[in-house]
């Protein structure tokens, strides 16, 4: 199998979760997905993943974790953790270099609270600790578009709100053509993912937080605003912070030395 790529569903108390492995290093390396994961979760994308980030597989072992395939309507980011935090302890996962983007950073900030010994390093990307206008904005238009199941709709307003000019001109007819496959059965889990990105707020408890963290943002971030990664360094002690100027939400797949960066940091604590 490419990268020792692996496909996986654990069986928890809390209800059936995704996951997919892949890689060789020695070191392990999880990755908790955005708010995406609503629409589809990581089923059957092992080897995917594994070829789209090769050179990270090179250097570890890595995880990707969807939610749990069935939420309730009301779910908060921390009892998301809770969730990820039982799937770690089915797999043996411990003192893990964690990476969480967008929502995912949301999850991640709870595990570095709630279960400290769980996570060696962290970074977080694209993400904020508690919504600030321009999510306030942006959420609530997709959680409209999903009622109308305008699967579509949100795949475009994604896009455009995520990437640079001239990567969403490369990318525009991709996007289009997503948009006509893939629509979920239900839209039920993303409202729920939508919502607790909304109520999400750690930002009392980050001083909580004692490993050592990159807080990775964009000057153009139009999905959670480009000043909440300088809030979130703000609060955590000892974090580092960069910023990708000129680019925006999608940066962790726009910028070339982005997984560099992220496998540096994790295993010589370098910026």
């Amino acid at each position: 199998m490419f990268l020792n790529a692996k496909n996986g569903c654990l069986d928890l108390g809390c209800g059936k979760m995704d996951y997919v492995r892949f890689g060789k290093g020695e070191r392990i390396a999880v990755m908790i997905p955005g708010v995406g994961d609503g629409l589809k979760t990581v089923k059957g994308f092992a080897i995917p993943f594994a070829i789209l980030y090769r050179k990270f597989a090179k250097q570890f072992t890595v995880y990707v974790f969807s939610r749990k395939r069935d939420l309730p309507e009301k779910m908060t980011t921390r009892d998301m953790a809770s969730d990820l935090n039982e799937a770690f302890e089915a797999l043996g996962l411990k003192e893990v270099n964690l990476i969480g983007i967008s929502q995912g950073g949301m999850i991640s900030q709870w595990m570095a609270i709630d279960h400290p010994e769980k996570v060696s390093k962290l970074v977080l990307t694209v993400t904020h600790a508690r919504a600030g206008e321009v999510a306030k904005d942006v959420i609530p238009g997709w959680m409209e578009m999903a009622k109308r199941g305008g699967y579509k709709e949100i795949m475009m307003d994604t896009a455009e709100r995520a990437y640079s000019p001239a990567r969403l001109e490369s990318s525009k007819k991709q996007y289009m053509l997503l948009g006509n496959y893939g629509r979920p059965k239900s839209f039920d889990r993303f409202l729920t993912q939508a919502d607790s990105c909304l109520t999400h707020d750690a930002y009392d408890e980050l001083s909580k937080i004692t490993c050592p963290t990159l807080v990775i943002g964009g000057s153009d971030d139009r999905i959670v605003g480009g000043k909440q990664s300088e809030e979130l360094a703000e609060k955590i002690p000892g974090a580092k912070l960069h910023i990708y100027e000129g680019l925006g939400h999608g940066l962790y797949e726009e910028a070339p030395d982005f997984f560099d960066r992220v496998a540096e940091f994790f295993i010589s604590g370098k910026v």
